[in-house]
């Protein structure tokens, strides 16, 4: 992606089902869930680069002995910088003895992150501070250890002033507002009272304290914690969770909007925000993973029993489709191939652009994200030509001549790396008053690819969100080429609402298609169009999220999906380029025909799969238009 967004988390969860003992003898080391959850971590690395962090529980553990450990980091290598320092300890044990390493007693009793249940976090921060207060897993101590509650998740919620204010009047005192610590704060509220309750029971039967203990580790109810708690979340999320007795669980929302896996066998059970990081880290097929379904629970007992439970009636499934077009590794067997179908579906629309002039047209791709896409794209043109040349095959009759057939057989579609990312540059924009010359050298050129004056270039994105580094960069540098015509396009439809279940698009005014439609509106005379919408925004301000429609829709009324690109591509080209320039985006009916089954599209079109969205909409153009750059949620 050219435009650099802020993303969506990830999140890692193993429990190994048989003593340390086990994996000491069948693999050689007693650091087995150690080393798997380094791979689980660094496999997910693309959901995550402003922090990490690792929590482990020991089973059955005694009084006195420590059970819990929790690493957490923000370095600029921070999966790396957490394995390193948790790896120095054991380096310690083996100076002093290597025979200590094997002994699984002694590491237990000794030495963190000898745990049988792990949880990993890789955090890429929406909006605030980035500071390791804010790294997952989250932690809400207390003595007794059925109440300890260690949290982590993938997850943004539209309510939490809602939640925070219910969490006060049941007499908390949440120590800030966020989404993660009110989530933690609102599963340890019925933590407690699961504790209180079982308590009182049993101490009514005539239990002593230490045997109401044991039998509370063994009955806590997980599936009524969770649909107490999260009954009023609105938002998209994969929460995990472990108990400090040893039970654990990743919840999903109903709508799936958030991804969550999970794979179990006699010796691990573990779960993980994208497929092919588990595939990879135990060398297993796809079809021994499952999806955790929406509203479901994946509930694993200290026991080692593990059963996916129904928590929240889901809802209409509308799963990230930019966990399709971007976020996901793309080493995923299904987003491989949605990605090349979203390539190959916009093939009319190029060979419309460039006038079926294959013969004088270079193709290409933004790096990196975007490979994919192109793949599908060039088959595509392959296809095109293909029966092109049948039908010209035909037309020169029962005996051509062999220089006809080859004229005609060796046409293809000129493919070359035009654009080559120079990610080093990065580090060094700093300075706002020297960032945009900055910006227009992070890409570089494959200089000679290209006939000046008599070729057009298309190259494709995976998504154009806000088109700033097209403008300032990459458009730019194509010109050097000297191309007669620059095609841009999109793998993704046109970006014009924000999202508001985990992805950095918060603000309206970011979004070039917003800019575009405004312009268009103002342009021929319809800028009352702007003042009907925040007017409608505004009555409806203070109503319940329930009852607010997304009346913002309506801007984008009066003028057509080509019309809005035409506007884009005016905004986005220098004053000072001398080709062309049209940018071609994905229709959002092919975008579902590409991605069926992650139909949720609300960037795109408007349709919020929680109320909380049509909340968040409304406050974006509020905010917009009385000139506030900040965010809605």
């Amino acid at each position: 992606m050219s435009d650099a967004i802020k993303h969506e988390c990830g999140i890692a969860l193993l429990r190994l089902k048989k003593p340390l003992q086990f994996y000491l003898d069948k693999y050689g080391t007693a650091f087995y869930g150690l080393n798997k959850m380094y791979l689980l971590m660094e496999k997910q690395h693309n959901r995550g680069q402003d922090g990490a962090g690792l929590a482990n529980i020991k089973l059955n553990m005694k009084p006195g002995q420590r059970y819990i450990s929790r690493h957490r980091s923000i370095d600029a290598k921070p999966i790396q910088d957490i394995f390193s320092k948790i790896n120095h300890r054991f380096k310690e044990i083996e100076e002093k003895n290597p025979e200590l390493l094997k002994d699984v007693e002694y590491l237990k009793e000794n030495a963190g992150f000898t745990g049988e249940l792990f949880l990993g976090h890789l955090r890429y921060g929406t909006f605030g501070r980035n500071s390791i207060e804010s790294c997952h897993p989250f932690l809400r101590q207390s003595n007794w250890m059925t109440r300890n509650l260690v949290v982590a998740g993938n997850f943004n919620l539209t309510n939490v002033d809602e939640l925070f204010n219910v969490l006060v009047t049941i007499g908390q005192h949440p120590k800030e507002k966020s989404d993660t610590v009110t989530v933690m704060e609102k599963i340890g509220h019925f933590l407690d009272l699961e504790n209180e309750r079982l308590f009182q029971d049993y101490k009514k039967m005539g239990y002593s304290n230490e045997e109401i203990y044991a039998r509370i580790s063994a009955q806590l109810n997980i599936e009524n914690i969770l649909k107490k708690a999260s009954e009023d979340w609105d938002g998209g999320y994969a929460m995990s969770g472990l108990l400090g007795h040893g039970d654990a669980f990743v919840l999903r929302d109903p709508s799936g909007i958030r991804p969550a896996f999970w794979y179990e066998d006699e010796e691990v059970c573990v779960v993980a925000s994208e497929r092919p990081v588990i595939q990879t880290a135990f060398n297993i097929q796809r079809d021994a993973i499952k999806e955790l379904m929406p509203g479901h629970a994946l509930i694993i007992k200290k026991d080692g029993s593990v059963a996916e439970t129904l928590i929240n009636t889901p809802l209409e499934r509308k799963s990230c489709s930019f966990e399709r077009i971007y976020f996901s590794r793309g080493n995923d067997h299904d987003i491989y191939n949605e990605r090349k179908k979203l390539g190959n579906l916009v093939c009319s629309q190029v060979l419309k652009g460039i006038d079926y002039d294959l013969d004088n047209s270079v193709f290409s791709f933004i790096p990196n994200t975007a490979e994919t896409a192109f793949y599908g794209m060039i088959k595509g043109l392959e296809d095109h030509l293909n029966d092109r040349k049948f039908d010209k095959i035909k037309q020169l009759g029962d005996n051509p001549s062999e220089e006809e057939l080859k004229r005609i057989i060796y046409q293809r579609a000129r493919i070359e790396k035009i654009a080559i990312k120079d990610a080093k540059l990065r580090t060094f924009i700093t300075q706002d008053d020297a960032r945009d010359d900055m910006v227009a050298h992070v890409y570089d050129i494959t200089y000679g690819s290209v006939v000046r004056d008599k070729d057009n270039l298309v190259v494709i994105d995976d998504s154009i969100v806000r088109g700033t580094t097209l403008r300032q960069s990459i458009l730019k540098i194509l010109d050097r080429l000297g191309p007669k015509k620059i095609i841009v396009v999109s793998s993704a439809p046109q970006i014009r609402f924000p999202d508001c279940y985990g992805i950095d698009m918060a603000k309206m005014g970011d979004f070039i298609a917003f800019q575009a439609i405004i312009e268009l509106l103002k342009e021929n005379g319809k800028s009352y169009v702007i003042d009907e919408v925040y007017r409608k925004c505004k009555e409806q301000e203070a109503l319940p999220k329930e009852q607010i429609k997304n009346y913002v829709k309506e801007i984008y009324d009066h003028f057509s999906y080509e019309e809005v690109s035409q506007k884009i591509a005016e905004l986005l080209t220098p004053p000072d380029i001398h080709a062309e320039v049209e940018i071609i985006y994905q229709t959002v009916e092919d975008l579902h025909k590409a991605c069926p089954e992650n139909l949720g599209d609300w960037y795109f079109t408007g349709n919020y799969p929680t109320p909380g969205g049509n909340k968040v909409v409304n406050r974006a153009f509020i905010n917009y238009v009385e000139g506030k750059n900040e965010r809605a949620y």
